[in-house]
């Protein structure tokens, strides 16, 4: 669950004081009694891919894999490298809190699973509140994340791009290139509540390759109820925006939220066709599409199953692209229960611009 500060600092008042009951509604009760209350299970693997399409493994917060459920996170990634061929899996997107409480066994927890996708699938990661500071705490921006993950790692991938120019040897903030199904992508990972200096950094990056379908990836930007994160508007009505973290006390409130990714990047430029994160509890979903100024759609996707039993059951997001490069054929699919999720929140098509 994500951790938030007690802060009053920033003055939320008895604001502070209800906002956990905000976050309940018929649909979270229910799942506090069958945490599988709202899906449509159906067993068996997702049908076979499309010819000529290709597929993004989306990852969300395995948090309570590397803490207490290791053999949940390492069925995740060696489910992904017997399937890399069939489907033409391009890269795996981890959506962030990596671990629980940034302590050492967890990272190593999570290293052994991510390495199994070594030389067969690239992956890029973001971290979340969880991954930084002491017992995970999100008091400051340090992280076992680079210890555990080190730039030098991914530097020589093909797909490596780079990573914030201030910080070069940090990876929570870093760019990927890839090419599949005729197209031309980009990925922006971006930190947990980035700084303002790295929202200057990703736009100087998305501008760079504006001829690249670019897909952001941060730890939270989308709430569980379709709307983005937006401290301005709704301050602490909405539950674990970056903004009521310690981190933003002790950096000068120097943290964004969706809103602010929103206005400050994505709607800055016209190749942004979908954002991804992790983060919210609820029942952990949620999508919108706001369109640009020039009247492209961007896609915006929450995703977090940690809620489930066992720390989440293992459950993965298929995003599939078609090979006309037309839509994305999205499917929760979970190896450790063979089954896969057809609820309308988690078998959809969304269409691209």
């Amino acid at each position: 669950m994500p951790r938030i500060s007690r802060r009053d600092s920033l003055k939320v008042g008895a604001a502070w004081a209800i906002s956990p009951a905000l976050v309940t509604s018929a649909n979270s009760n229910a799942l506090a009694a069958d945490p599988y209350a709202d899906a449509k299970l159906v067993d068996g693997e997702p049908g076979k891919a499309a010819k000529d399409s290709f597929t993004i493994i989306v990852l969300p917060d395995t948090q309570n894999y590397s803490e207490k459920y290791p053999e949940q996170y390492l069925a995740q990634t060696e489910w992904v490298v017997e399937n890399q061929k069939e489907r033409n899996i391009v890269c795996v997107l981890h959506l962030g809190d990596v671990t629980n409480h940034n302590s050492p066994p967890e990272w190593d927890n999570a290293v052994k699973a991510m390495n199994q996708l070594d030389d067969i699938v690239p992956y890029f990661l973001v971290p979340g509140n969880h991954d930084y500071s002491e017992n995970g705490g999100c008091r400051d921006r340090s992280t076992g994340l680079n210890a555990a993950f080190p730039v030098a790692k991914f530097k020589e991938l093909p797909t490596f791009g780079g990573t914030y120019d201030k910080e070069p040897d940090r990876l929570e903030n870093s760019y990927h290139l890839f090419s599949a199904g005729g197209r031309d992508f980009l990925s922006i990972c971006l930190e947990f509540g980035p700084r303002k200096d790295v929202i200057r950094w990703a736009n100087e990056i998305a501008g760079m390759h504006k001829d690249r379908a670019a897909i952001l990836t941060t730890h939270a930007y989308i709430y569980f109820d379709d709307t983005r994160y937006d401290w301005q508007s709704l301050g602490a009505n909405q539950a674990w925006n970056p903004h009521s973290y310690l981190i933003a006390e002790t950096s000068g409130n120097d943290v964004s939220d969706g809103e602010e990714l929103w206005n400050g990047l994505i709607c800055r430029h016209e190749n942004f066709i979908l954002t991804l994160n992790g983060h919210v509890l609820g029942d952990g979903l949620g999508r919108t599409v706001t369109k640009t100024p020039a009247e492209r759609n961007v896609h915006q996707v929450l995703v977090n199953f940690q809620m489930r039993p066992q720390g989440g059951d293992g459950w993965l997001r298929l995003l599939e692209f078609s090979s006309d490069g037309k839509t994305i054929q999205v499917c929760d699919y979970s190896p450790t229960r063979n089954q896969r999720n057809v609820s309308e929140q988690n078998q959809f098509t969304m269409t691209l611009a």
